[in-house]
């Protein structure tokens, strides 16, 4: 098969600067190196550009390119040359020494994630909560080593405590080395003779720990609370993760929320808001009374500044909105009809036109 142009391989042109070859070659090897792309023909792709860039970045050898092409016995790998340190240097090179990570240096635990679920007034208010979730801590009995007490860790004699292995094969484009995980120690470089009988090797334990979480005040549905160092158990003497809290938070039977904003609905006579009442309205912090002015209209917002949910982050509190139904009555009495009748009579059966914008408009269109 017929190599590709490597000015093509790259994306450059034939006037492109080292540095230029160099940029080009960093990101492609990036985008294909096997141990970060697991597509089929990765490896091929990786291989290519860095043929490419081993012949384009030297000025000798690419002269001899430029003026002979692939005919050119001496470049590329089929001259059996050593593909240097492997994938794993060129990994190391890119990701800052990813491949040639110590097994033994302390890591972080991992994080977990717990839903916590609230009534509506406990999401609003604010409560502490005592919470029980299962985790890995370090086992007492050995320190987190994995090692029966009295006794320690061996370094692995097959890698030599370094976690990794070394794999050489020839392929046709030259010696290849690839660095895999110690399959003896599982890539932790230790070998324990005599495990822990607690914790069966394994440095660490799963318990059930009860951990009281603070809620804060106007936490709301589908907010997280991170709680510090309350993850699983670090390695090697690690710090631990941390503990992430979603809240799930009931609807109410009454309030509705939106941010920090509460909405109710208050049903009122037509009495009420024809003639202008003032009623008891319920709020989060208990009654308040609100005036209701003559000839108040359905679906009118009424607002009650400052009671709604404080702010979560300490900026301040929300409003109560209070949308005022008329509601119709259905079981009329005989007495009761004849005074609508007689209302309907004197107003001409018709809404106000004044004060009903709504019935307005529908007026207007039917006039075109």
């Amino acid at each position: 098969m017929s190599k590709r142009d490597y000015y093509e391989v790259l994306g450059v042109d034939k006037n492109a600067s080292v540095d230029e070859v160099k940029k080009a070659y960093r990101k492609l090897a990036r985008k294909y190196h096997p141990d970060v792309n697991k597509e089929a023909d990765a490896t091929d792709k990786f291989k290519e550009v860095k043929d490419a860039y081993d012949t384009l970045s030297d000025p000798q050898k690419k002269a001899h390119y430029d003026q002979f092409g692939h005919t050119d016995p001496n470049q590329g790998f089929g001259g059996g040359g050593d593909f240097g340190g492997g994938f794993g240097d060129i990994f190391d090179m890119f990701f800052g020494g990813g491949g040639r990570r110590n097994p033994n240096a302390p890591r972080q635990g991992a994080d977990l994630q717990y839903t916590m679920t609230l009534e509506f007034k406990e999401a609003v208010f604010g409560k502490d909560k005592e919470i029980e979730i299962p985790r890995e801590e370090t086992c007492q009995t050995c320190t987190g080593s994995g090692a029966k007490p009295g006794t320690k860790p061996e370094t692995c004699s097959h890698c030599g405590g370094s976690g990794q292995l070394n794999v050489e094969q020839n392929t046709p484009f030259g010696r290849v080395v690839n660095r895999r995980v110690c399959h003896h120690c599982e890539g932790t470089g230790k070998f324990i003779k005599e495990k822990c009988t607690t914790c069966a090797g394994k440095g660490k334990v799963r318990k059930r720990k009860k951990i009281s979480v603070k809620v804060p005040a106007g936490i709301d549905h589908g907010q997280q609370l991170r709680v510090s160092g309350q993850g699983e158990a670090g390695t090697n003497g690690g710090p631990p993760g941390d503990l992430y809290v979603v809240f799930n938070v009931k609807p109410h039977e009454f309030f509705e929320r939106e941010g920090d904003d509460i909405y109710c609905e208050m049903p009122l006579t037509f009495a009420q808001v024809a003639l202008g009442d003032e009623i008891e309205v319920p709020t989060l912090s208990g009654k308040v009374k609100l005036k209701i002015p003559a000839g108040t209209q359905t679906g009118t917002d009424f607002r009650l500044r400052g009671k709604g949910v404080p702010n979560v982050h300490g900026r301040g509190q929300g409003d109560q909105h209070v949308r005022i139904r008329v509601v119709t009555p259905k079981n009329l009495t005989e007495k009761e009809k004849d005074i609508i009748r007689e209302f309907a009579q004197m107003t001409g059966g018709q809404p106000d036109e004044q004060n009903d914008s709504f019935f307005a408009k529908v007026k207007r269109a039917f006039k075109g």
